[in-house]
């Protein structure tokens, strides 16, 4: 058996003594268990496993290996712009993006985009995400977002977007067409959805691009419930004309009514919730308090490094903040005191795993660990750091303590893609310059002035309210009274 750090391709791995979160229906927890993969399967896990010669192995002990996490909704091509919107609301982002400066993108710079999001997401422990491209003005662009992705040794799908068209006008284009007979060939590392949104308009415009999904046999991905975008009547027209099924992927649904969740609950579709998203840029209070009592299915995502944070530990913890914030508030507004909390920390694991899994149809062979599944494997442990032990309770340690620095290894298809902290295979700096060239371009191109403005919008004025009491030293009064 080796203890190499290097991974020659065909060789077995083996996880070794370590707490393993299998991700079943009781949410085990199996400690000093071993976890072995074969090419790019899970052969066994179990305690002391016999293995084949020349396996490597990974000292899982004082850590944790989870399945890989799924993001179900991240916008690849915008996070050459990380940071850059940290104080808009949802407005600035629709005027920036979608009016005013989302042409200036070229091919190239969704490129760069999609390449620094996925090795982000593998750094980060995400070993699937949906990049959901609605950047593709062209098919030169869904070239380059494909190019970027399969550059990298990560599991991805495409949902193909454009919002600088009608759906109706790009999904019925004879080069998108092309582009899906080229590019979506059934490759396991890449899947692929299409994704638009449905305004409510009586007329219901969308038709057209959910018949093109169903004649191509993939699922729908579109926002959904989302503040003064979407609402309940594109619920109503999607399930009136047979377009809910049970691979629809609903994102946000956060303005929704208890009438759409019943459509969406009954046809069997699951909905992304990206909490960080929802609590900050206004689509609506993050929903998972609702679903709870529908029984939706939930997968997490992060949406857009142009805001927030491009690893799932934040999902989970902004989510299990925000639906115990509301339980109470709930409870608060009729008197009442929340005494157990509903929603627990391993159900957040799971939508960060399994949930996702099932959210792709791919919870067969993805987002938990079980002997014959796909080898998409995550260890967290940090031996430099005070934050890495004790380990009590495995999922509240990983809903509530881990962060990216305490990702150890990543495994990818039976590929190890990040040990010891380090990322394999990966030439940083060349992807630095990608992305630094594409910021240069829509710097200059928005020119400096636009720019800076861009980045910092105004703040708007805030009434400080009256205060009847006067500023007392009660110090000083003490020692008068003295």
């Amino acid at each position: 058996m080796s203890r190499s750090t290097e991974f020659p391709p065909g060789r077995s791995i083996v996880f070794r003594n370590g707490t393993v979160l299998p991700m079943d229906r009781v949410r085990r927890v199996l400690t000093d268990t071993d976890v072995l993969v074969v090419d790019d399967r899970i052969a066994a896990v179990g305690p002391q496993l016999a293995v084949p010669d020349g396996t490597v192995e990974i000292d899982a002990s004082e850590g944790i290996v989870m399945p890989g996490m799924i993001d179900t909704h991240r916008h690849m091509w915008q996070t050459a712009m990380r940071g850059y919107g940290a104080d808009w609301t949802l407005t600035q982002y629709f005027v920036w993006y979608y009016l005013e400066h989302g042409r200036a993108f070229r091919p190239a710079d969704v490129h760069a985009g999609n390449l620094l999001a996925a090795v982000e997401a593998l750094d980060a422990g995400v070993t699937t995400v949906v990049d959901w491209s609605h950047g593709l003005q062209t098919v030169d662009h869904a070239d380059a977002a494909v190019d970027a992705l399969q550059s990298v040794p990560g599991r991805f799908v495409l949902a193909y977007g454009n919002i600088q068209q009608a759906p109706s006008e790009w999904t019925t284009a004879p080069e998108f067409r092309d582009f899906v007979r080229r590019r979506i060939t059934g490759d396991d590392m890449l899947g692929f959805q299409i994704a638009f949104d449905v305004t409510g308009d009586p007329a219901f415009p969308e038709k057209p691009a959910f018949e093109v999904a169903r004649e191509l046999g993939v699922a729908v991905t579109t926002h959904a419930g989302v503040w003064g975008a979407t609402n309940d009547d594109g619920i109503r027209l999607m399930h009136e004309h047979g377009f809910m099924t049970p691979e629809t992927v609903y994102v946000h649904a956060s303005t929704l009514s208890a009438d759409s969740y019943h459509r969406i609950a009954a046809t069997g579709g699951s909905i992304s919730v990206s909490t960080e998203s929802e609590q900050s840029a206004g689509q609506g209070y993050p929903t998972t308090w609702a679903l709870r009592s529908h029984d939706i299915p939930v997968s997490l995502s992060m949406d857009t490094n142009v805001w927030w944070s491009g690893d799932l530990f934040s999902a989970m913890r902004t989510t299990l903040g925000a639906d115990r914030a509301r339980e109470h508030l709930e409870a608060h507004t009729k008197g009442e005191t929340v005494t157990h909390c509903a929603l627990r920390a391993d159900q957040v694991v799971e939508w960060a795993t399994l949930g996702g899994a099932k959210a792709l149809g791919r919870e067969h062979d993805l987002g938990s660990i079980e002997a014959g599944k796909k080898a998409d494997l995550v260890l967290l442990k940090n031996d430099h750091s005070p934050v890495s032990f004790p380990v009590l309770n495995p999922y509240g340690h990983v809903a509530f303590q881990a962060q990216r620095g305490d990702v150890h290894t990543v495994v990818v298809n039976g590929r190890v893609v990040k040990h010891e902290h380090r990322l394999l295979g990966v030439d940083l700096a060349a992807v630095r310059r990608e992305v630094e060239q594409t910021v240069e371009h829509l710097r200059s191109t928005m020119g400096e002035e636009e720019w800076r403005k861009g980045m910092n919008p105004d703040v708007p004025a805030s009434k400080i309210l009256d205060n009847p009491y006067t500023y007392t030293d009660y110090r000083s009064t003490a020692t008068h009274s003295g």
